[in-house]
């Protein structure tokens, strides 16, 4: 009996959908999704690849020119030592990278340090591969970086790797050189794999994400994942990769990949292609549209919300996460966490639609999540809606 799965939690993301799809004419700043369209090389590709018949079985890993061109960019973009394209899998989407990751390095019982706050299905993975999550704090005041002296004090006989995120999701910060220097110290002493998830990796505002994969001696021991939806705008298509040095550990991999899809969608893979060899000015199209919705929003929760929200404009990701002040109540607390209080108060009276801080963990409660990355209407009604709802509201505003 697989009843192990029992303990695996559904994401509140999922609760919240539900709620927005009751709610009419919502503003949907939930959903960590782009606004934009895919490129027009993206669409051509895909429409060639059907015209073309394009779509028959493919090779498990990949179809052998994206995985040529994801191996280059590894290369050129990440500074990550591939040097082989067969390093490279194909998966559908980062969550299914991230699925095979853990079951191709996690024996039952293992633990993996985790960002606390973080991505829901960065826990739901591990668990389902029966390894332990175990969160290391991240610290508002230092830019929601590692509080590392916390991190090393969760490693134990029982620590398998060390998960990292940055950009991160929720929280939007992103570790500088030094931090990804002690990570990889660390696991080099300890001998832990790192899982790094750069899924964010185009969307940096200040400075830049560098990988931790492309510091010396550490692409053997660590396993980054990427998708092509934030980067190329591809949410829906679900085409993401990892890259493995270690034969022993891809090879799982690979076993997981075939049972769990066979191979990524043929159509959608041409599309891969023509992301990457098609003109890249889309992504710094994207990120400049991005910091300046960014700015928008900010400024609108300061000016609507100010005695309510706070927090600084992240460095990368496109999300706003936010400290409610423990001054504000709606009524009667339904449930402890005020998380969970000011999203339905938000979908209920104001169709904004938001994501509880404490569905990251425990250190997100208290915060609530915003998606800037919707239009500038949508991220426009939204702000209008909170004015009707706080302009009344004189709170304190509490650290």
């Amino acid at each position: 009996m697989a009843s192990y799965l029992d303990h695996v939690p559904f994401s509140g993301i999922i609760r919240i959908r539900d709620m927005m799809y009751s709610v009419a004419n919502p503003f949907r700043l939930d959903q960590g999704d782009v606004s934009f369209d895919a490129p027009d090389s993206v669409k051509a590709a895909m429409t060639r690849a059907i015209a073309e018949n394009k779509s028959h079985y493919l090779q498990t890993n990949g179809v052998p020119r994206l995985r040529e061109l994801i191996a280059a960019k590894l290369r050129t973009r990440n500074g990550i030592p591939v040097d082989d394209a067969e390093d490279v899998l194909v998966t559908h989407g980062g969550i299914h990278g991230l699925y095979i990751v853990c079951m191709a390095v996690i024996e039952p019982g293992d633990e993996v340090l985790i960002p606390d706050p973080e991505w829901p299905p960065t826990a739901g993975n591990i668990l389902a591969a029966r390894g332990v999550p175990v969160g290391y704090r991240l610290v508002e005041e230092r830019g929601w970086r590692p509080d590392f002296t916390d991190l090393e004090s969760k490693i134990t006989a029982r620590t398998r790797g060390i998960y990292v995120n940055s950009p991160n999701n929720p929280t939007g910060g992103v570790l500088t050189g030094d931090d990804i220097e002690r990570i990889a110290a660390t696991a080099r002493e300890r001998d832990l794999w790192v899982i790094s998830d750069e899924a964010y990796e185009d969307v940096v505002f200040d400075g830049a994400a560098p990988s931790i994969a492309s510091l010396p001696g550490m692409y053997g021991r660590t396993i980054p994942f990427y998708t092509f939806s934030k980067s190329y705008a591809m949410t829906g298509l679900r085409l993401g990769y990892v890259a493995i040095k270690s034969e022993t550990i891809r090879d799982r991999a690979k076993k997981i990949l075939f049972y769990t899809a066979s191979n990524v969608a043929s159509v959608v893979q041409f599309g891969g292609i023509g992301a990457l060899e098609g003109p890249q000015d889309c992504i710094e199209e994207f990120r400049t549209e991005l910091r300046a919705r960014r700015d928008l929003f900010y400024a609108g929760v300061r000016k609507h919300a100010g005695g309510v929200f706070s927090g600084e404009p992240p460095s990368g990701a496109f999300y706003a996460f936010l400290k409610i002040n423990p001054a504000w109540a709606d009524g009667p607390p339904p449930t402890p966490s005020i998380s969970w209080r000011m999203v339905e108060y938000l979908i209920r009276n104001g169709r904004i639609g938001c994501v509880p801080g404490v569905d990251f963990g425990a250190g997100g409660e208290g915060y609530v999540r915003f998606c800037f990355a919707r239009d500038r209407n949508e991220l426009n009604g939204a702000l209008s809606s909170m004015k009707a709802l706080f302009q009344s509201e004189e709170l304190e505003v509490r650290s």
